[in-house]
């Protein structure tokens, strides 16, 4: 699509949302403000200018024509809301973290170490893939840069030692390595709250709509019950439906004794950035009890990084990435709760909440789980999806269900959402890196994604079966 196009349909939809009627029970200002932010959501998805941008855009457009905010003053209250969001802060240090890996080359060696040690039969190099995964998930927010950053230079090589290429017999090895590669990152992204952005921002949104606090500890233990079987499972599963054609990969521990070799012995650097990660992850899980805010014991961290010399002071400042995404999940903050503030969520809610009435309150919520989890087939961004649907379906579980569901039935939404990235070729940020090294057709990928699919999300309704 051409990107001129792609500007002006934003645009367009924008204008005729707002020269429909106003519907009954809203008011004007809620009417025009869900315009600008269906005009986001849809520029977010076809992104033709940087999506930080386009938040940024619909934030500071809403604030100027006071759609939000009685005042001029109420509105630049409002505007600047997301910026001092303490769990925004918490996705830009952990960005923070996530080069100090790169950086150190603790990655890289985590990643080379699993397969000289699994790495000698196919099954054991899908474990070796998985497990790297798993061990950098909960200290790396971005899982494109955790599979795509730093596992995926180091699985694709492997297949290509035994000669299976995109061209050259990709079911031979590669296909399995790649499939494997993007359902393990799929699991680890919604066991560990710091291992996907999107996760983080929706904990904020969470609290934001319903006044439910979700900690890194309380989102573990309530989702490890089914991440963690499913997570030790999904190379095996993946064997069984897709499996490779070479049993055994003897090079493979020996080419990983070379590239290990070539780094040389463990760095002073890697030592810091390991102890500095595990002090992060204890305080995470421990902070509640000894006082520590998680974005405090963060930021924290990030200075220890610093002043130990595991990252400069001008990889902070300079790191686009980061950056980027602090001012793309800010605005993006703001906008979902824009849609409170103008009492759309309220309206939405109660016109959902009608068609479900009648139903047990178990029913509802494996209902509106299994919904939330198939619209991301209409979504190329979890992000995106995090921000237009998560406060709608928050509004209608608060409408419907008992309080005492609430929190349960919250932590079902947001666990989902690392899941629901199998399911196509675009559905989360890794999945255009591995799809695109060409082992793995288009065709397949969505049957792929279609039965993995099926299983994540039965993992989901069995969790809900247990907590509710």
């Amino acid at each position: 699509m051409n990107n001129k196009i792609k500007v002006f349909l934003p645009i367009l939809l924008a204008i005729v949302v707002v020269l429909l009627p106003t519907p009954e029970g809203l008011s004007l200002e809620a009417h025009y403000f869900v315009a600008v932010f269906l005009a986001v959501i849809v520029g977010l998805i076809l992104e033709p200018i940087p999506p930080a941008l386009i938040g940024l855009i619909g934030v500071c457009f809403s604030a100027t024509f006071g759609l939000v905010g009685e005042t001029a003053k109420a509105s630049r209250n409002w505007a600047l809301s997301g910026f001092s969001n303490g769990v925004i802060w918490l996705i830009f240090a952990a960005f923070m973290f996530a080069l100090g890996y790169k950086k150190s080359g603790l990655g890289k060696r985590i990643a080379l170490l699993l397969v000289k040690y699994l790495g000698k039969t196919s099954l054991g190099l899908g474990y070796a893939v998985a497990f790297a995964d798993g061990i950098l998930a909960p200290f790396m927010p971005s899982n494109t840069a955790r599979s795509a950053g730093t596992i995926f230079p180091i699985a694709i090589n492997i297949p290509q030692m035994f000669n299976s290429t995109p061209e050259n017999e990709p079911r031979k090895l590669g296909a399995y390595i790649t499939w494997v590669a993007i359902a393990a990152t799929c699991v680890t992204s919604s066991m560990f709250l710091t291992a996907l952005a999107p996760n983080l921002l929706a904990v904020s949104l969470v609290e934001k709509n319903v006044g439910i606090v979700i900690e890194w500890s309380t989102w573990f233990n309530t989702l490890a019950i089914v991440m963690v079987p499913l997570f030790l499972a999904v190379p095996f599963i993946a064997y069984i439906v897709y499996p490779p054609e070479q049993k055994d990969s003897p090079e493979a521990p020996a080419w990983a004794s070379k590239e290990l070799s070539s780094m040389g012995k463990i760095t002073k650097n890697e030592l810091l950035m390991l102890g500095l990660g595990f002090l992060a992850l204890v305080l995470w899980i421990f902070g509640k009890e000894i006082g520590v805010n998680g974005t405090t014991a963060a930021l924290s961290v990030l200075c220890l990084l610093v002043l130990t010399k595991v990252i400069s002071w001008e990889d902070v400042i300079t790191n686009k990435a980061a950056i980027n995404v602090f001012i793309w999940f800010a605005t993006l903050v703001t906008m979902a709760s824009g849609l409170k503030k103008v009492g759309f969520l309220k309206w939405a809610a109660g016109l959902i909440s009608t068609n479900l009435t009648g139903f047990d309150p178990v029913s509802m919520v494996i209902i509106l789980v299994v919904l939330f989890f198939l619209f991301h087939y209409l979504f190329a961004s979890v992000t995106a999806h995090t921000v237009a649907l998560l406060p709608l379906f928050l509004g209608v579980g608060a409408n419907l269900l008992p309080v005492e569901l609430m929190q349960p039935f919250a932590m079902l939404l947001v666990g989902s959402l690392g899941l629901m990235g199998i399911i196509t070729p675009y559905a989360t940020g890794p999945s255009p890196i591995w799809y695109g090294a060409g082992y793995i057709s288009q065709g397949t990928w969505w049957k792929l994604g279609a039965i993995f699919g099926a299983i994540y999300l039965s993992a989901l309704i069995i969790l809900a079966l247990i907590i509710l």
